[in-house]
């Protein structure tokens, strides 16, 4: 039997005969003694085989990279000189007796550590990759996390209580992955895009407080930070306030974070409001590690011969604002028109832009193309309220309000990491009071914000009907340096309220019953008060690792095409498959020439 781990053996072994599995992560022949790293899931270990011991010397000739073995030997020290630092096992070798090769391997596609290889290479061999010592610590501080939130949860109370994988097709969200029914013709399943429905009928049966780290799955276009299917810690409870629910999701966050990584994050964490965050940064999750605020202009270009900023400022969902860059003047004019090629990613016509060389020597120390279609007095307004100081840059923002906070939202974090403006500290907020609907222009209609389950802010239950534009939310999400890696809300527990809201999401008492009849039965037999969050766990574990592309904290990702490399899912399924499904494919036509 295996004595122990590869990467776990060390001076606490030494002079004693011990068993070892695992691959061969590099074979060192020098002149005659032969060394081997053996690496398993904790670490690595030099093992080395002696001339004088023919037989598994002869065997370690033919021994390449990822042979699998198994060794037995003697443990001793490392001769002096050779004493590695950086592992573990640093101090130690074992001296082989007796070696059995279990599995002969091809030459790999790439070694376990090498930092540079294509992800499409990685993801094609993925169980190659996820033996490489930095997806094994991911996976590993993952499984942490996992248990560490167990761990918290139970002692709080909650039941981790599973739900249904097929489930109902809902009109509201994003894209469901359908599954056709078999035993149902022509009816579908639909894979849950979050458990949100089932936990509150949990909470409408009396479990109180629910958890689940729970799969989800949505059909749409995907980047870095998504995945069509993807796990997040589903969390619901009953009797508690949106306050008394944060307080508690905000301990549970600091200890995890202090449990698994030793960070200490801040107590109590800041709140700000959703109006607030648009207002100051552009974004709902604004990533407070960058101090950039954006500034306010749009009462001061109301006026102005600039008829960019004028028309702007004169819609009724425009807006004029500014971003201050500290010591911006040194970007070049090609930095300059590659940040402007950059916003226009965010439906940006341009930037307009003001260099402050010198404010001693008034407008001739400024420097800009827009300086001539600005008065004295709205210039001087702009450089008091940006607070600018020679050697900086004005960036400014002018459309449509969404178009502004959008483009120099994102702005504000592209050249404050880029340019060294942004702290190394961990940086979580609230941001709460958002919205219960924004506008959806193409459909002209209302869109729960959040999702049509969310409880309307206190005093704000009859503007559902009569202003729904101004409704607030019981609503809040917990972001963490740029990312929201929570959401949640207060529900609605009333089957009366539930109503209007669907009423102003234009969704009829038909089509309610059609989709929620359920849900709207259950809320009329003495549904609790009831509210939860939803974290996701992919998403926090690639910010605590610091990687780039949360594909790298998951074991079997999926491209951004939604495909899997190794598997080549999804695939075609053979005819009679379809039959018994009563599904026929339509024909689609390839593109000539």
């Amino acid at each position: 039997m295996r004595t122990n781990y590869c990467g776990a053996i060390n001076t606490q072994y030494l002079d004693q005969t011990i068993t070892l599995y695992g691959w061969v992560h590099r074979r060192r022949d020098h002149g005659g003694v032969i060394f081997i790293d053996l690496r398993d899931r904790e670490g690595l270990v030099q093992v080395v085989c002696d001339p004088d011991n023919v037989e598994t010397f002869q065997l370690a000739e033919k021994v390449r990279n990822e042979f699998v073995l198994k060794i037995t030997g003697k443990v001793r020290h490392r001769p002096e000189g050779t004493v590695n630092t950086t592992l573990f096992s640093g101090e130690i070798e074992v001296l082989i007796a007796e070696m059995e090769i279990l599995n002969a391997s091809l030459t790999p596609p790439f070694l376990m550590d090498d930092d540079n290889i294509s992800e499409s290479v990685r993801l094609e061999h993925r169980y190659l990759d996820l033996r490489r010592p930095v997806m094994q610590s991911n996976l590993r501080l993952r499984h942490k996390v996992a248990m560490a939130v167990r761990v918290f949860l139970d002692e709080q109370g909650f039941l981790d209580v599973e739900t249904p994988i097929l489930t109902k097709s809902t009109p509201e969200g994003a894209r469901d992955y359908l599954v056709p029914s078999r035993v149902n013709a022509s009816h579908f399943f639909a894979l849950p895009q979050s458990p949100q429905l089932f936990k509150q009928l949990l909470m409408v049966s009396g479990f109180d407080r629910y958890y689940q780290i729970a799969r989800c799955f949505r059909d749409e276009d995907l980047r870095a930070d998504r995945q069509p299917e993807f796990t997040q810690i589903d969390i619901e409870t009953s009797f508690l306030s949106e306050n008394e629910i944060m307080s508690l999701m905000e301990e549970m966050i600091r200890h995890l974070f202090k449990s698994v990584t030793n960070i200490e994050l801040p107590n109590p964490f800041p709140r700000l409001t959703y109006a607030d965050a648009i207002f100051k940064y552009g974004t709902d999750k604004p990533d407070l590690r960058i101090a950039l605020e954006l500034t306010e202009l749009t009462d001061v270009m109301q006026e102005v011969p600039f008829k960019v900023f004028r028309e702007a400022a004169e819609k009724p969902n425009g807006r004029v604002a500014a971003l201050r860059i500290p010591k911006g003047g040194q970007l070049t004019r090609k930095e300059i028109d590659d940040y402007t090629s950059f916003v226009a990613i965010y439906g940006a016509k341009g930037l307009a832009y003001i260099k402050v060389n010198k404010l001693d020597d008034g407008l001739e120390g400024l420097q800009s193309p827009i300086l001539k279609f600005l008065t004295e007095e709205t210039i001087q307004a702009i450089l008091t309220r940006t607070a600018a100081q020679d050697g900086d840059l004005i960036f400014f923002g002018a459309d449509k309000a969404k178009i502004v906070n959008d483009a120099l939202g994102a702005l504000r974090i592209k050249i404050g990491h880029e340019r060294g403006l942004a702290s190394d500290s961990w940086e979580p907020l609230w941001v709460v009071d958002f919205p219960m609907f924004e506008r959806d222009e193409e459909e002209n209609r209302w869109q729960a914000l959040h999702h049509p389950f969310t409880s309307p802010a206190d005093g704000h239950e009859d503007l559902l009907e009569t202003d729904p534009g101004n409704a607030l939310s019981k609503a809040y999400d917990m972001v963490l340096n740029g990312s929201e890696i929570g959401g949640g809300s207060v529900r609605i527990h009333r089957q009366d309220v539930q109503s209007k809201v669907f009423r102003a999401l234009n969704i009829s008492d038909e089509e309610a019953q059609e989709k929620f009849s359920f849900l709207l039965e259950a809320l009329q037999y003495g549904a609790p008060p009831h509210g939860g969050i939803a974290f996701g766990l992919d998403r926090i574990m690639t910010i605590m690792t610091g990687t780039d592309s949360i594909r790298d904290v998951i074991a079997f990702p999926k491209t951004q095409r939604a495909q899997c490399l190794l598997t080549h899912a999804p695939g075609t399924v053979d005819e009679k498959q379809l039959r018994e499904l009563n599904i026929r494919l339509r024909k689609t036509e390839l593109p000539t020439g």
